[in-house]
């Protein structure tokens, strides 16, 4: 009886330093929350001279993104802003203020981020874990094989879950206005971008269910993509 306990102590430890190391092997390296750097409220390019520069950029440089651009894009995406009469606002006009959109920034060549897909936490300035790896790609082909999802170094996909518009609006209001307040958002993204120096395009053909699965939020709707990076020269 004690050789049988000798001999199964070793045998448990063991067992029990393996199971340790396949998890520690199969878990993410991303943080699961990632601070952003304070976006700026003022820049040096006017809004009028970011309209007339704005054009759809389809082929970028294999330059990185840094934490400071990505967290001034997602800001002008749907950063806060000034507390309203019903709470904080956001930078894109909402009908009712509602915000029902989601921000996600799918990450392949960010300086100090992982590879991987993250949810824009707008209150508090920070990326949410979602997904890990380089999904550029499976990205592309969910977009018809659009190269320039693949080839900036980043890429912001925007979803919605429509019960908050529909909740005030009806399944006629929250379909009009959900459009609406994406347009808004695509609008302030392209002239941020055109304000720092890089490039962005708005992507409407994708196959929505395969973009919202490659992302891991099998559960809301695709309602843009837009690739953000250096231009190529």
């Amino acid at each position: 009886m004690k050789k049988t306990t000798v001999f199964m102590v070793p045998v448990m430890v063991l067992t029990a330093v393996l199971l340790i190391v396949f998890c520690m092997s199969n878990a993410s390296d991303a943080a699961p929350r990632t601070e952003l750097p304070e976006p700026k409220h003022k820049g040096d390019v006017s809004v009028e001279e970011a309209i007339y520069k704005r054009v759809s950029t389809r082929r970028y440089s294999r330059e990185p993104l840094s934490l400071e651009e990505v967290s001034q894009i997602l800001w002008a995406a749907g950063g806060i802003t000034v507390d309203g009469v019903t709470g904080p606002t956001r930078a894109y006009a909402s009908a009712g203020g509602r915000y029902p959109l989601e921000i996600y920034l799918v990450a392949g060549n960010v300086t100090g981020l992982s590879a991987g897909v993250y949810r824009y936490k707008w209150r508090e300035n920070t990326l949410e874990f979602v997904k890990k790896g380089d999904l550029r790609e499976e990205l592309s082909g969910a977009s018809y094989r659009q190269r320039m999802v693949a080839d900036a170094p980043a890429v912001i996909v925007v979803t919605t879950t429509t019960e908050r518009a529909r909740a005030r609006y009806g399944d006629i209001g929250a379909g009009m206005f959900l459009y609406m307040d994406a347009g808004h958002l695509g609008e302030n993204v392209h002239l941020q971008a055109e304000a720092m120096g890089l490039g962005t395009c708005m992507i409407g053909a994708y196959s929505a269910d395969d973009v919202v699965s490659v992302i891991g939020v099998p559960d809301e709707e695709t309602v843009y993509i837009m690739p953000i990076g250096k231009p190529a020269r």
